[in-house]
């Protein structure tokens, strides 16, 4: 771990890959504005500010998608970064490539990255995602030409620099990780407060030196106070019994005098196999708290009791 004198966050290496990154990673999905995921609607303009206040607060890493807002979020940030000037040293943006409506070929790839390094205006691309492969065949994605061949093809041809695995369900994301390819981990929703289905992915992973990234560590605005998505967990309905448990949550970190989402964010940026936890943010405030949340300093008795209320493993996502 290091540290630049002009962020109070430190840098952390990303795997093996010789980068650094800092443990608070500014999540960029809000930023093309998906209010039916986050809840609300982001300008143009307030996108900007945010990824400027961002820079401003320390944050050095930065994650997108192709296909978030159809590739209104890397448009944005795009727009965002070459209106700062002179990026921060050790400035990182990371995105994903996506499918098209339902074409996950090899030519989709490379389309995917041809777009999304025009967006964003970097060339190359230093750190690209495939991104939530398990809802397409793993046959067809596997396949000489396919996806994964032509993300690997790219990164040998130095139009990216490093490839990584962002996925949801474990289950199949394990068979992805299997093929040996990918130098980064990425899970969501799945090493939380009140999730921990990507255990023995991240075990593997790690053993394999793998650079581990923990994103939606709020479960998609389940583990937030208030709550913002009533009713679910990982943007869709949720058990009753993982409702209650996280309900009995919140009264925890209150008591403690804090706040759940506080709690969820500290929960990842503590453990020390995450280089980086991706946060999405949509406005300069939230910049600000979250930042805050990253670096709070919270007593292991709230972390022992928020433990014991961890919804059984039937519960979790990848067992239901």
């Amino acid at each position: 771990m290091s540290s630049d004198s002009r962020t109070p966050l430190p840098l952390n290496p990303l795997g093996a890959t010789g980068l650094l990154v800092t443990p608070l990673t500014l999540g960029g999905g809000p930023l093309g504005s998906m209010p039916q995921l986050f809840g609300n609607d982001v300008s143009e303009d307030e996108a900007i500010a945010t990824v400027g206040a961002a820079l401003d607060a320390g944050i050095r890493t930065i994650d997108t998608s192709n296909g978030y807002s159809e590739g209104e979020s890397e448009r944005r940030l795009g727009r965002a970064l070459a209106a700062y000037g002179a990026l921060p040293e050790h400035t990182l943006v990371v995105t994903k490539v996506d499918p098209l409506g339902g074409d996950y070929s090899g030519e989709r790839v490379r389309r995917s990255l041809a777009e999304s390094s025009e967006r964003l205006g970097i060339a190359p691309l230093p750190v690209v995602h495939l991104h939530d492969p398990e809802f397409h065949d793993f046959d067809a994605m596997t396949a000489p030409g396919g996806a994964v061949d032509q993300l690997v093809t790219a990164r040998e041809r130095g139009e990216i620099g490093h490839i990584g695995l962002a996925g949801g369900d474990t289950r199949v994301t394990s068979r992805y990780w299997e093929l040996g390819v990918f130098e980064l981990l990425l899970v969501h929703n799945r090493w939380t407060l009140a999730d921990r289905s990507a255990g023995a992915l991240l075990a593997r992973a790690q053993a394999d030196g793998a650079g581990l990234i923990n994103a939606a560590v709020l479960g998609g605005g389940a583990l937030t106070d208030p709550v913002r998505v009533p009713g679910k967990y990982g943007y869709g309905p949720a058990p009753q019994a993982t409702l209650d448990a996280i309900a009995e949550m919140r009264r925890v970190c209150r008591r403690h005098g804090t706040t759940l989402d506080i709690a969820a964010v500290r929960f990842s940026t503590r453990d020390p196999r995450f280089a980086t936890t991706v946060v999405g943010m949509s406005s300069p405030a939230r910049v600000a708290s979250n930042v805050a949340a990253a670096t709070a300093d919270l007593p292991e008795e709230l972390f022992a009791e928020l433990d014991a209320l961890l919804p059984p493993e039937e519960l979790w996502l990848d067992r239901r």
